[in-house]
């Protein structure tokens, strides 16, 4: 829609860009999935009369005259924004520096999987070794700014940008964090991410009549490589007689939503993996393979709120075919699909095209994934040791409670947590206002 009204007769340079802006409204709008027949494009279209009178009165009332670039490209941000965390608009210079960080091979990252809260930069998770646990964030750190910028409406893409750049410079961040009582000002100092690894350790035997052995292995995100490790853990924990597996997913929250469909193949005979449906998108059903099967012993998946993404395909997948339950807190809520789509100006979307959906039909996007069995921390407990300073994670207490679910010494329940990040006491941060990086 927007391309057909940019292509009408020439028009003076204020009247295009109120067109323009008016008319990805209306894209705003069927991304929404609101155009769905005659009744809903009245509706639509009176709310492009809406806009168009606002912005109008912008160009002719306010104190002084607007930069209406600036004001339009705000607008996009916005309408994009109001989508979901990850659907974001680049104006032509973000995307020319995205553009060329994604094909530079030389570029440093954070470690760090980010999402919304309260309108700011949050922190998902944390990869183990990278640069951002390294500069001491955590999972449900809200960035209150990024290299001095307010990440108050700043999309997701914006914030990957700033946290990448050359290996070796430095980003400094402003972070809320829960109990603080003043932001802190951390500096991470960019590096290549180095290839991660699992953590595998064997408990001794249970003391339990079966004296099985079990295996814990912590996922810290889910790639080609780290399924394929995955895999020949298995069969070598098999091989050694293992019969109690504890897959943790806490804090994974990175990787391909491909490889969470191949991890759960190592351990499902039969059922369905996962739904994708989307508005424009073909309903794709991923089902299990009995040929892929490594592991056929119980399982116990340990989630978070800071599992996110592929971690909840797997996750759901093995608690929604009953292969083994789920134990912690409900998952995060983002296992998706999006898409680029470059724009005629140079600008370009990032477009939520498509939803996974748990075997039993609920869309992780809305609801994350909810434990069999719920646990909730204490709050000495909420900030546990990193994985370098951990000997062993027999004692976690989660661990613990696993390890009483596979011997049969617990019963499920279900969880009632609300999705997304967890929600503290108190009132949403208002930080000191910062200017945002400028709009091309």
């Amino acid at each position: 829609m927007p391309r057909q009204v940019s292509e009408a007769k020439p028009m003076n340079r204020q009247t295009r860009m109120v067109v323009l802006a008016a008319s990805l409204f209306v894209f705003g709008y069927v991304a929404f999935g609101y155009v769905l027949g005659q009744a809903a494009n009245e509706r639509a279209y009176r709310s492009l009369t809406v806009f168009s009178e606002v912005l109008q009165h912008i160009q002719q009332d306010y104190v002084e005259e607007p930069d209406l670039r600036s004001v339009t490209a705000g607008a996009l941000h916005g309408l994009l924004e109001a989508l979901d965390p990850y659907s974001s608009y680049m104006s032509p210079a973000e995307f020319a520096e995205y553009k060329t960080k994604k094909n530079s091979g030389a570029v440093g990252e954070s470690g760090l999987a980010l999402s919304k809260r309260f309108g700011y930069i949050a922190v998902v998770a944390v990869l183990p070794g990278s640069p951002a646990e390294k500069a001491g964030l955590q999972h449900g750190d809200v960035l209150e700014s990024i290299a001095g910028f307010t990440t108050r409406e700043m999309s997701v893409g914006q914030a990957e940008n700033l946290l990448s750049g050359e290996p070796g410079s430095t980003v400094r961040v402003s972070v809320v964090r829960r109990a603080a009582t003043e932001p802190l000002e951390l500096t991470l100092t960019l590096a290549r991410l180095a290839p991660p690894k699992l953590y595998v350790e064997r408990f001794p035997t249970a003391p339990d009549s079966s004296g099985a052995t079990t295996a814990f292995i912590r996922v810290p995100t889910l790639t080609e490589a780290i399924v394929a490790e995955l895999r020949e853990q298995l069969l070598q924990l098999d091989r050694q007689g293992v019969q109690r597996l504890i897959l943790d997913l806490r804090d994974c929250a990175l990787g391909e939503n491909e490889e969470a469909i191949s991890a759960a193949r190592l351990f499902l005979p039969s059922g369905t993996i996962a739904r994708l449906r989307g508005q424009k998108y073909d309903t794709r059903e991923f089902a299990a393979d009995p040929v892929r099967v490594v592991w056929r012993h119980p399982v116990a998946v340990l989630i978070s709120n800071s599992t996110s993404g592929p971690a909840e395909i797997l996750a759901a997948a093995i608690a929604g075919n009953q292969r083994g339950k789920t134990l912690g807190t409900r998952s995060f809520g983002s296992a998706s699909e999006q898409r680029l789509i470059p724009l005629e100006d140079g600008a370009a979307l990032i477009l939520t095209v498509a939803k996974y959906y748990t075997p039993d039909g609920k869309p992780i996007l809305d609801e994350g994934v909810a434990p069999t069995v719920e646990f909730e921390p204490s709050t000495e407990e909420t900030a546990p040791p990193t994985a370098r300073e951990r000997q062993s994670y027999r004692d976690d207490p989660l661990v613990r409670r696993a390890l009483e679910v596979l011997q049969g010494g617990a019963a499920a329940s279900t969880s009632t947590a609300p999705a997304g990040l967890a929600q503290p006491q108190t009132q949403s941060p208002e930080p000191e206002h910062r200017e945002q990086p400028p709009a091309a």
